[in-house]
């Protein structure tokens, strides 16, 4: 990928996210948002769960 110095920031990023994407494929990103998926339901059920619990 060559630089190119007079694309604005959002077009040079969009360049650069479609180069990395023909490179490795969707997996990498759908990985992440996976991980993140569960860390986050994690968490939801862990706060859920918290404010459930009662002091006797």
């Amino acid at each position: 990928m060559e630089h190119l110095p007079h694309l604005p920031a959002s077009a040079w990023l969009t360049e650069a996210a479609d180069a990395a994407a023909k490179e490795q494929g969707a997996g990498n990103l759908l990985r992440v948002v996976l991980i993140v998926m569960v860390l986050g339901s994690v968490l939801m059920a862990w706060l859920l769960l918290r404010g459930y619990k009662r002091d006797e």
